[in-house]
Formats: structure tokens, C-alpha cells, sequence
């Protein structure tokens, strides 16, 4: 097995680029729905050193954390599925290392990874559509309850 030249290397990084750029993008992604998730269980902790001593309002306490506990699922899966697509992309670029470096054909398994990688992300960026679906549906609970009549 002859290592590889710069001359064949070359071609190999610049492939792997790709994927590079789309873990720094879904990192950012990852930043702003974990900070969301944060916010979500620092207010589920909040209501619930309200609830024992609510009274009256217990009912409506316990619909907000129940919403919020949802949400706090949906947020985790949309994570979850993040840090997949990551990973997947990280494989990718070992492959492609390997492959070129072990002169593997190994087309299958590099298609499997960003296939899996963009489906993971795409399953990552619905969820976290169905939590701001749930945000806008929450939000409109809570200020029926106070008594606004928007649109």
C-alpha cells in the first residue's frame, strides 16, 4: 500500500471542508436550542416552587408546566437529533480519510453517512418547528388566562 502525496491529499481536504462548515453550523444551531432548553427548565423550576403554595391559580400552574414539560421533550429530541447529525458528520470525514488513505472504494458508506447526517438535521430543524408551535400555542393559553383578547 503506497501513503498518499500531498498532490492526492489535497482534494481529499477539500472534500472534508463540507461537512466541516456544516458542524460548525449546526453547532450554532445546537447553541441556540440548547440556551432555549435552559429557559424552558429555569421556568419549569420557577412555577414549580409556585405550584404548593398557588392557591386558586394551582390549576393553571400545573396546564403551564405540563406545557412546558412537552416542550422540554420536543427540545430534547430536536438536541438529540442535532448532536446525531454532528457525529454523522464527523464520520463522514473519518471515512473519507480512511477511504483515501486505505485507497478504499468506499462510495456506500459515505453516501449512508451524509444521507443519515441531512436527514437527522432536517428531523432536528421539524421538531424544533413543532416547539415554537408549541411556544406560540402556550403563549396564547397563558394570556387567555389573563384575560387579553388578541386576534
Amino acid at each position: 500500500m503506497n501513503p498518499l502525496t500531498l498532490q492526492q491529499l489535497i482534494p481529499v481536504i477539500q472534500t472534508a471542508v463540507g461537512p466541516v462548515i456544516l458542524i460548525s453550523g449546526v453547532g450554532l444551531l445546537l447553541l441556540s436550542i440548547t440556551n432555549r432548553f435552559g429557559r424552558i427548565v429555569d421556568r419549569a423550576r420557577l412555577l414549580a416552587r409556585e405550584l404548593p403554595v398557588a392557591g386558586a391559580n394551582r390549576d393553571q400552574l400545573s396546564a403551564q408546566l405540563a406545557i412546558i414539560y412537552r416542550r422540554s421533550k420536543v427540545l430534547r429530541l430536536s438536541i438529540f437529533l442535532s448532536t446525531a447529525s454532528v457525529l454523522l458528520a464527523g464520520l463522514l470525514i473519518i471515512s473519507l480519510f480512511l477511504a483515501a488513505l486505505l485507497h478504499l472504494e468506499a462510495a456506500l458508506l459515505v453516501s449512508l453517512c451524509f444521507i443519515l447526517c441531512m436527514a437527522s438535521l432536517v428531523a432536528s430543524l421539524i421538531v424544533f418547528l413543532i416547539d415554537l408551535q408549541m411556544s406560540l400555542t402556550a403563549l396564547r393559553v397563558e394570556l387567555t388566562q389573563a384575560g387579553f383578547q388578541g386576534d
